[in-house]
């Protein structure tokens, strides 16, 4: 058993909630939508999510007669600075430690090697596809852990057969979160699990195995990593904008539409020229990093805090590089990454505002009038979904909407683990669809994909897991729940 996980999850993503009802009715509405609006005409992210976020203090400021600039400053100051956010920190730390463990293995030609080896494996698209999937499925501790590695691994794979970046993102993203809510042992389990406990879902002691009971009704989850196999064998044709990529890609060769703009200055040239690159260079940094992660009961920053210093050890013995170009690589690969979270700082920024603002109680409170035994799983999953796309909240989400609809659910006489695997399903479905989500963006720099593009070329497929949840709920809401 795996009690010591139970202590709240590092990984929290700044899900600490005021848990009260603010009288902002559909105005919380607004500063998500701007956010969406601005995304699609600016094409980009930060931009968007600053206005937003000014925007939403705005309208705080105007309904409580304070200081908006004020608000907002201490928004951010909340956000990165304050103890009870500490999640953002871990963030931080986590992504930037992941982005020096990146360079140091780029840097040692292991990266290139593996790349190497693994085209000599591979004979067609379809394979470096699956390659792709399947490599997201075997790592499924962590979606960050995922979206970066799998990323970078089959870079260079999916590139020799000319398939766009999109695409490569599409399935890296897919494979990322989806596939963490269903495994039995991953951050978003035991985190999920700590919550159904705290909520008296099940036995205080028991909520890793309750989350087990749970796993049949995350239909998200399972839809959306099952259906990609389907798109790569042509049983389901690609369309929209994934198929003009993959028709601009095989006329031109260029794999990127839009212009990468997350990437900064990380050298991708060896250390030492004279010392042939192995592909135990790119393996054992990664084995080291996944036995670290699982030895401290799922704490990916320990995790990779383990595998950047054992990296560095290695390397510097075996005299892949000196101790200056290792110390500098890992300073670059974590420089390498700040952008990336400086937009995932600013969406954080905007879950405040929503938080401050009441948007999911306001969603709730909305359709809990129109709400039977029967619809309650389904309106529970497209209305947090349309909370989680908007907000690119996940674990947020689960911290509020888990405690607001389980007693909704016992009173209602429905299933409660199937109204949570709803609940589930709809933060999962944000993660994938939000333009400006976590995965969205660590998956966009880990393929140098630009976000904004990899938003927009998966968001049909996810609209594709989407739908068919929606059946998939309406069914067990009449025959389980």
């Amino acid at each position: 058993m795996i009690a010591p996980a139970f202590r709240p999850v590092t990984k929290n993503r700044n899900y600490q909630i005021e848990n009260r009802m603010a009288d902002y009715g559909a105005l919380s509405l607004i500063p998500p939508l701007v956010v969406v609006v601005l995304a699609i005409v600016l094409r980009t992210s930060f931009e968007p999510l600053l206005i937003g976020c000014l925007t939403g203090f705005l309208i705080i400021a105007i309904h409580n007669h304070s200081n908006f600039f004020t608000d907002f400053v201490d928004s951010i100051m909340n956000v990165i600075g304050d103890p009870s956010q500490s999640g953002s920190v871990w963030v931080i730390l986590v992504c930037g430690l992941y982005g020096s463990l990146i360079g140091l293995m780029i840097r040692s030609g292991g990266t290139m090697k593996f790349g190497d080896w693994a085209l000599r494996k591979i004979k067609s698209q379809r394979g470096a596809l699956m390659g792709t999937w399947g490599l997201g499925l075997a790592i499924f501790l962590d979606d960050y852990l995922s979206a970066l590695t799998v990323g970078l691994s089959m870079r260079k794979i999916t590139d020799a057969y000319k398939i766009p970046r999109s695409k490569l993102a599409y399935i890296v993203n897919t494979t990322a979160a989806p596939w963490s809510v269903v495994v039995p042992i991953s951050t978003w389990t035991i985190f999920t699990g700590a919550i159904l406990a705290k909520s008296g879902v099940g036995p205080a002691d028991e909520g890793l195995r309750t989350y087990w009971k749970m796993i049949p009704f995350i239909c998200y989850g399972y839809i959306s990593v099952l259906i990609i196999p389907l798109f790569i064998y042509g049983i389901i044709p690609w369309f929209g904008k994934m198929k003009k990529a993959d028709m601009h890609a095989s006329e031109t060769g260029e794999l990127k539409q839009m212009e990468f703009t997350m990437n900064s200055s990380l050298d991708v040239t060896p250390m030492n020229k004279q010392k042939q690159a192995k592909i135990i260079y790119f393996l054992l940094p990664i084995m080291v990093l996944l036995a670290a992660t699982v030895y401290f009961n799922i704490d990916a920053l320990k995790g990779v805090m383990i595998a950047v210093t054992f990296t560095f050890i290695y390397y510097m013995v075996i005299k892949v590089g000196s101790f200056s170009q290792l110390s500098e690589t890992v300073f670059t690969g974590f420089n390498s990454m700040v952008f990336a979270l400086a937009i995932l700082m600013m969406s954080y920024v905007l879950k405040d505002v929503n938080d401050k603002m009441g948007l999911t109680q306001y969603v709730l409170h909305g359709v809990s009038p129109y709400v039977n035994r029967q619809l309650l799983p389904f309106l529970v999953f497209s209305s947090l979904s349309l909370i989680a796309v908007t907000t690119g909240s996940s674990w947020g989400l689960y911290a509020v909407a888990i405690p607001l609809v389980v007693p909704l659910a016992n009173s209602l006489h429905s299933n409660v683990l199937l109204n949570c695997g709803a609940i589930v399903s709809a933060g999962v479905f944000g993660s994938n669809a939000c333009l400006y989500s976590d995965a969205t963006i660590l998956t966009a720099q880990s393929t140098e994909c630009n976000n904004l593009e990899n938003g927009l070329t998966q968001l049909p497929y996810a609209g594709i897991a989407f739908g068919l949840s929606c059946i998939a709920y309406l069914v067990l809401g009449y025959t389980v729940s």
